[in-house]
């Protein structure tokens, strides 16, 4: 996150802390300035975040009494970087998903509840201050420089290991996740925490990151253990941030595209939102299946013709009510039935 953070500094941060908390302690001299430049400069020297590319930094950068490695100031930017770009970057995928892939016609199911986007965008915008601060103190420590995190390939395993973080990456964090995921529908935690996630019986893509903030906080866990176990270069770590966040998007597209035994797409996770207790993995069907959780989805799914007939509606209906009776007593949510008032977006 420090090449993000550098970014954040150079266009924004040094202007803002510069403006808001000046700097007014003795002369410093500012590097490459004249004489002229009869103002109270910071000590600090910039170091680039990466070797890949650098920004020689702006005059601003130097007039604030609060450094760019000060750690008030990178607590308060990660936080500002991970609430606001992260909700920017959620709103614009989820939007192209809705507007290109999202099938319209999943709002005509009978559990596919009223005005459920306007709901499921309001659940994601109260959750991501809370998520954001939860985990800040994982991308504050990688800033600070105490994760395993490399920036050439000379700093890290060697080059075999470039591309092997990928899949060991996808790996531990799929495996993680399937667990945490499972963890969250044990009895005692299912309702306080992850019930919420679950009024979305036929999510949109706006459902991607409509948690309570604890529950998206606790499945994100991996994300961020892993660069304190194991080696992860920087720009790759910036990569699979988006890569995840669209990856989580893409499973609630409902466009059921992946019939596949090994990857756990849209379709797998919508027997999840419709039949709970199944495919509690993020990527991959494997931890489910030697889990004993795997559930096939339906055929019907793959074919336009029959996922949206009346035939299979109501045999998820039925299956569902009763899995939703096991899993959560009675069902307090209310949804607008077929032959009532057209539901509205």
């Amino acid at each position: 996150m420090d090449v993000v953070n550098e970014l954040y500094d150079t266009f924004i941060g040094d202007y803002i802390y510069a403006f808001a908390y000046p700097k007014r302690t003795a002369l410093y001299d500012y590097p490459q300035a004249t004489n002229a430049s009869a103002q109270p400069f910071s000590s600090w020297q910039y170091e680039p975040s990466t070797s890949f590319f650098s920004i020689t930094p702006s005059k601003a950068a130097y007039m604030s009494e609060w450094s760019r490695d000060n750690i008030y100031r990178q607590a308060i930017n990660l936080f500002l970087i991970t609430w606001i770009f992260g909700f920017v970057l959620y709103f614009v995928f989820a939007t192209l998903s809705y507007i290109f892939i999202f099938d319209k016609e999943t709002m005509k199911h009978p559990k596919y509840l009223k005005n459920q986007v306007r709901k499921e965008i309001r659940q994601t915008m109260e959750s991501m201050p809370g998520m954001s601060l939860l985990t800040l103190p994982f991308f504050l420590a990688e800033v600070r420089g105490y994760s395993k995190m490399y920036d050439t390939t000379a700093e890290g395993p060697g080059m075999w290991y470039n591309y092997f973080q990928f899949p060991l990456f996808l790996i531990f964090t799929d495996f993680c996740i399937y667990w945490v995921h499972r963890g969250l529908h044990h009895p005692r935690v299912y309702k306080t925490l992850h019930k919420p996630h679950h009024k979305w019986i036929m999510p949109t893509p706006y459902a991607s990151h409509a948690f309570h903030p604890v529950d998206g906080f606790a499945q994100s866990l991996p994300y961020h253990i892993f660069p304190f176990i194991f080696p992860l270069q920087k720009l790759a770590y910036v990569f699979l941030f988006v890569f995840i966040n669209f990856w989580t998007i893409l499973i609630h597209d409902g466009e059921y595209v992946a019939n596949s035994p090994v990857i756990n797409g849209a379709a797998c996770h919508t027997m999840h939102h419709l039949y709970f207790n199944y495919n509690y993995g993020q990527y991959t069907t494997l931890w489910d299946r030697l889990g004993n959780s795997y559930r096939k989805p339906n055929l019907e799914l793959f074919h336009k013709d029959k996922k949206k007939s009346d035939t299979e509606w109501k045999k998820q209906v039925q299956e569902m009510e009763k899995m939703v009776r096991e899993v959560e007593g009675e069902d307090d949510r209310t949804y607008v039935v077929p032959g009532e008032e057209k539901k509205t977006n």
